[in-house]
């Protein structure tokens, strides 16, 4: 914590610098024999007004003018540089010295060293060999699965390709046009009702194929009689056996479809694609919005070599060299690499993380739906941020640190209920606080009213900020050393790094910290950008598809007298 001197202080030694100006002005008056009068109006010397009689001596007049001109610009030009000084040193200050040494004692472990960070690269690479080799890939948790993408877009691929993204009670269907050179997007969302989220698997995939052929004759898609390529996001666990073939392994999010776990979801879409007979669609890939944000980047930018999901979970992919792949079960013609999905929400589920996590993760693991895994994720991700927060200020007002002021509420209407209630501070909460600059704090009042805290102090405004800081730079931190690790594996000179998700998009200082923490810890010859690919998942499904339906096109041709 860094100790700044308080804004009375500034004040104070501001009204000095303006109770001396106007001396000078008395004693240049008085120096020339004028009729002066100074009238003091406080002890301190701190505002006075001078008389004179102007009209007999007006040289002299516009001599006073220019000084008291000087002394006001003085003022207002101290006033300026001390305010931006208090701003940018402000860390984290409340009026109690004591409190402040608690409170940073309690908080202590979530400031990440470099050295700390060095250490987590070293654990996540030592996990990423395990995922890699079929001897320890079995209990690896970061697992590290093959996708069966190996060709990237070259930004030459071309015409209409369709996408199903299903991952939730809501599923879209696209139509992505590529003549242009960039991506035109077409897009309708549709409902799935509970009664087939729990019903077969047939009924399911049926009310998807008749979905889809309400797309496209919307869109004048089956009156041409041609065969669409089609690129599938799943959003479910799945074991992949090709780039167009996968295994459910279980429902999750409400789904329950009997006759589906341990089938292979592209065939039974394909097949009631098939049963409907009035629609020509064939399903080319299927992929999850790790992959499908690095492919939606890669058409425009063909460096993109790695894809991350910052939002309500976490996940990263890359391309890797197939050298490098010991589990690869497919053919090693070119080209010699594919993409990884890492599934890095699972780094640390075996303990080795344990150095930094603190009671309060190990709290949100306790009372997750998952203890024990996913610990990586829950440190970083937006589903937990907001609840580690909780916890923090919980934590605080017990150890009366916090809302000191607020003690005597009413149980039935004050901000206790919320702080005792698990999910009640919600990470948009955070990004609010954290868009507060200098003193006033109006996002960080706004939310601390809504919890039902009447008029918060400055204290309690300043503790909670600094508290969401933390929590949000471990984060960034986190994300970054991830990313350094697959920066410096890859070590190409030039890499693009494409993310999507709500926390990084919509986060104020997330993309910040975490480019901070990767200076420090990337190799300095390897240069990369990081872009934002929006709508991914839908996206970067066509484009997979794209890329397979132009390979599948070149050998009919080749193939062709």
């Amino acid at each position: 914590m860094e100790n700044i001197q308080s804004p009375s202080w500034y004040i104070s030694g501001l009204g000095q610098v303006l109770s001396n100006s106007l001396s000078y002005v008395q004693n240049e008056l008085v120096g020339k024999g004028l009729k002066a009068a100074v009238i003091s109006s406080s002890k301190q010397g701190s505002t006075r007004a001078v008389a004179f009689d102007a009209e007999n001596n007006p040289a002299l007049m516009k001599k006073v003018v220019a000084i008291s001109l000087a002394s006001a610009a003085a003022f207002g030009s101290a006033f300026y540089v001390g305010y931006q000084l208090a701003k940018r040193r402000h860390r984290f200050h409340v009026r109690e010295a004591d409190k402040n040494d608690q409170i940073e004692h309690i908080l202590g472990k979530f400031k990440l060293s470099k050295e700390c960070l060095h250490k987590v690269m070293e654990l996540l690479l030592d996990e990423m060999h395990k995922g890699l080799d079929p001897v320890t890939h079995e209990k690896a948790d970061v697992k590290m699965f093959p996708t069966y993408v190996r060709s990237l877009p070259d930004g030459t691929e071309k015409g209409d390709i369709l996408a199903l993204d299903l991952g939730g009670t809501n599923f879209r269907v696209l139509l992505i046009n590529l003549d242009s050179g960039d991506i035109k997007v077409k897009s309708k969302v549709f409902l799935i009702p509970q009664s087939i989220m729990t019903g077969t698997g047939i009924q399911l995939f049926d009310h998807i194929a008749k979905c889809l052929a309400g797309f496209m004759n919307a869109e004048k898609l089956i009156q041409n009689h041609r065969e669409y390529p089609l690129g599938f996001t799943f959003s479910f666990p799945c074991s992949q056996k090709g780039l167009a073939s996968a295994i459910l392994a279980t429902w999750t999010k409400g789904f329950d479809c009997s006759g589906v776990v341990g089938n292979d979801v592209v065939a039974m879409l394909q097949e009631a694609i098939e049963r409907r007979g009035d629609i020509k669609v064939k399903v080319l890939a299927l992929v999850n919005d790790t992959v499908g944000t690095l492919m939606a980047s890669a058409y425009n930018d063909q460096n993109t070599r790695i894809g991350l999901i910052l939002g309500t979970g976490s996940n990263a992919c890359y391309v890797e060299n197939l050298d490098n792949v010991k589990t690869w079960d497919g053919d090693r013609n070119d080209p010699k690499q594919v993409i990884i999905n890492m599934e890095w929400g699972a780094f640390g589920d075996n303990g080795c993380l344990n150095f930094l996590r603190t009671d309060y993760d190990i709290e949100v693991d306790k009372t997750s739906l998952n203890p024990t895994r996913q610990i990586y994720e829950k440190m970083m991700s937006g589903m937990y941020m907001g609840e580690i927060v909780r916890l923090i200020i919980l934590d605080l007002w017990e150890k009366e640190l916090l809302f000191v002021g607020h003690r005597d509420h009413s149980w039935s209407t004050d901000y206790r209920q919320a702080l005792y209630t698990k999910g009640s501070f919600y990470t948009k909460y955070v990004s609010e606080i954290e868009t507060d600059s200098g003193v006033t704090y109006r996002h960080t009042k706004s939310v601390l009213e809504q919890m039902g805290l009447d008029r918060p102090t400055y204290d309690d405004c300043v503790i909670v900020q600094y508290v969401c800081k933390l929590v949000s730079r471990r984060a960034a931190q986190l994300a970054a050393a991830g990313l350094a690790v697959l920066l410096n594996h890859i070590n190409a000179p030039n890499v693009t790094i494409a993310v999507d998700g709500s926390l990084y998009r919509f986060h104020p200082k997330f993309k910040k910290n975490m480019e901070k923490a990767m200076q420090m810890l990337v190799h300095p010859h390897i240069r990369y950008k990081i872009i934002l690919s929006t709508d991914a998942s839908g996206k970067g499904a066509s484009m997979v598809a794209a890329v397979e339906n132009k390979k599948r096109l070149e050998a009919l041709g080749e193939s062709r007298p």
